[in-house]
């Protein structure tokens, strides 16, 4: 029995509340001419006595403190309880019927203190035979309502026969108030659980498609390449490329997160008109972001971030590309987005192995402030425990070394060290300083680099790229080539969402390779489709393509069709 009745002083406080407030019928006014008396708000006075549970067998509360049993007197009481003393306890109901005197009651409190519950409407359809179980949420809800009201200082708005009917139905529905309680209780309970561990593992699935139908031609009669052996003697056929990539993105706490790219598409490097007519130098349209994927499935990235503590992040993984995290611009990076070819989407001489490999990248951003520091080391050969002559090797170092041999391992030889500084003081500056350096074939290389970005506007940016580096021992000797790129970037352009670029690239400016220098011209419009897909015309001019000074100018154009989801 006694847990019948705690759940009067357990789910229902408010009641205590109110009956203490009536405590005070010593200094209470009298009664007014209206049909219920009302307390008296300005001899308020709010007892702080222990509250003591219901006497089960008398009907009305015991007391709360002496004053309290005097909040109404006996005749009052025993003439509000004698008119209902007539109706079947409702206790006896399975269901609480329209006409019970319960449901009257409880109608009648929700009609006068505003109380709807339990309806999506947000409506008290009091026309509707009730469970036991409903009936106690409203009662519940009505209880919570006088509260409400006593709590904003409202106590001249609930009568004291509103408080007694309250009493009443609390010990008719004594039992399901406390089961109501029970399942609220447990309902809280298994929220705080879910709460304590609301992170699930979670995996998003994402995806890109680009095909692209490029084609090319030169002037003149035949093309040769740095080292005067004859590339083509006539124009390539148009072809169509393509890249599906599908990215696996999950994490397990919510700061972390596990990357698998699944990937699929064209060979790749000499299967466009530029990358065959110039393979050596970046003018190449490769969409396949790693040589000779030659249209299987296999993974492109396999990599985990997570952050051991703060403002400090760390990538390790089996398949990093080395040009993820490093050498980002806004507005000359991405092949699918933005410009199409190798000089110009990097730094083309600081980045020697565009293949993937195993190794790790960190990233440190004090206190979230301007200055970011990135480092990275990657092994294209990490997985080949034997040697090898083709690890890793870019156009560029197939050209340098084409008789190179490589230990490979994680440690061994082809290996990439690269740094950089990136001061970014607002959204529209950054520069970032770099370096990198490594081992090729058993041959050192150092490069230094420097990237900018300025935004003059939200539709004007300006871009561009610089580097210096040594290669030892190359098939020219030790060289000191140089590398620079600039150009202008223009958001919105005629349609909303629309991106356009131009921009200028000397990939590798080095005397002894070649008698002349090479310049690519690149010009594109990326326009919106939707939010999903995206169609881009672009032109690329190639003047002195292999630096070579008998080369004629290389023309082509490609159409580009990009798919996001």
């Amino acid at each position: 029995m006694r847990n019948s009745y705690l759940s009067f002083a357990q789910g229902v406080s408010i009641l205590c509340l109110t009956l203490q407030s009536a405590s005070v019928l010593a200094e209470t006014s009298q009664p007014t001419n209206s049909s219920e008396p009302v307390v008296n708000p300005t001899v308020l006075k709010v007892q702080t006595s222990v509250i003591e549970p219901l006497e089960p067998s008398s009907g009305i509360l015991t007391p709360i403190a002496q004053t309290a049993a005097q909040a109404v007197p006996e005749d009052e009481i025993a003439r509000i309880l004698s008119s209902e003393a007539q109706v079947t306890s409702v206790s006896q109901l399975a269901d609480v019927q329209l006409t019970d005197w319960a449901f009257q009651a409880l109608q009648s409190l929700i009609e006068r203190y505003g109380v709807i519950s339990g309806y999506p409407d947000s409506t008290y359809r009091g026309h509707s035979t009730m469970t036991r179980y409903e009936f106690a949420a409203g009662i519940k809800a009505a209880l919570e309502r006088v509260e409400e009201l006593i709590a904003s200082g409202l106590e001249t708005q609930v009568t004291r026969k509103d408080l007694l009917t309250l009493q009443q139905l609390q010990e008719e529905f004594a039992i399901e108030l406390a089961t109501l309680e029970g399942r609220v209780d447990n309902l809280e309970a298994n929220t705080a659980k879910v709460e304590a561990n609301q992170f699930s593992t979670t995996t998003k699935l994402t995806g890109l498609v680009v095909a692209a139908v490029t084609g090319g031609d030169f002037n003149g009669d035949r093309i040769i390449d740095p080292r005067g052996r004859e590339i083509a003697n006539q124009n390539p056929s148009t072809t169509v490329i393509f890249r599906a990539s599908l990215n696996l993105n999950t994490t397990f706490s919510g700061t972390d997160r596990l990357l698998v790219r699944l990937e699929t598409g064209s060979p790749g490097g000499e299967d466009n008109a530029a990358g065959f007519l110039e393979p050596s130098f970046g003018s190449a349209v490769d969409f396949s972001l790693r040589s000779a994927i030659n249209e299987r499935l296999q993974i492109a990235r396999l990599q985990y971030t997570f952050t051991p503590f703060k403002d400090f992040t760390a990538t390790l993984g089996p398949v990093l590309s080395p040009t993820d995290y490093l050498d980002k611009n806004s507005y000359a990076n991405l092949s699918f987005l933005d410009f199409l070819t190798l000089g110009l989407t990097n730094n083309y001489i600081l980045f020697p192995f565009e293949d993937l490999g195993a190794g790790a990248v960190i990233e440190w951003n004090p206190d979230s402030g301007p200055f970011t520091v990135r480092a990275e080391y990657i092994a294209p050969g990490a997985d080949n425990p034997n040697s090898s002559s083709t690890a890793g090797g870019s156009p560029l170092v197939r050209l340098l070394y084409p008789t190179g041999n490589s230990n490979n391992g994680l440690f061994g030889n082809p290996n990439q060290t690269t740094v950089e500084l990136d001061y970014s003081p607002s959204n529209t500056f950054a520069v970032r300083l770099q370096y990198s350096g490594g081992s090729v074939f058993g041959n050192r290389f150092d490069v230094f680099g420097v990237n900018f970005e300025l935004a003059l506007s939200q539709q004007l940016g300006i871009f561009g790229r610089y580097g210096y580096g040594s290669y030892d021992n190359t098939i020219f000797g030790d060289i000191n080539p140089n590398y620079w790129m600039a150009g202008f970037s223009f958001r919105d352009l005629f349609v909303p969402g629309a991106l356009a670029g131009i921009a200028a690239v000397q990939p590798f400016i080095e005397s002894i390779v070649g008698n002349a220098t090479q310049t690519n011209f690149e010009a594109f419009y990326n326009l919106p489709l939707n939010d999903n897909i995206r169609i881009s015309p672009v032109i690329q001019i190639i003047t002195h393509p292999g630096n070579q000074e008998s080369n004629g100018t290389i023309v082509t154009g490609t159409l580009r069709t990009s798919l996001f989801f």
